[in-house]
C-alpha cells in the first residue's frame, strides 16, 4: 500500500478529525492574510472537507 493509498485510508477513518484540521489551517491562512481572502479561503475549506472521509463533517 503506497503512501496516497494510506492517506486515503487515514482522512476515511478520521473524517471529522481531518476536517478540523482543514478549518484551523483554514484560519491560519485567514488570520496570516488579514482576512483579505476570507471568501476563497472558506469556498477552499469547504471543498476540501467535502473530499475528505464521508463528506463535510463542519457545520
Amino acid at each position: 500500500m503506497g503512501f496516497m493509498d494510506k492517506a486515503k485510508e487515514f482522512a476515511d477513518q478520521h473524517d471529522e478529525q481531518v476536517d478540523q484540521g482543514i478549518q484551523k489551517a483554514g484560519e491560519q491562512i485567514d488570520q496570516r492574510t488579514g482576512d483579505k481572502y476570507s471568501d476563497q479561503i472558506d469556498k477552499g475549506v469547504d471543498a476540501a472537507q467535502e473530499r475528505t472521509g464521508n463528506g463535510d463533517t463542519q457545520q
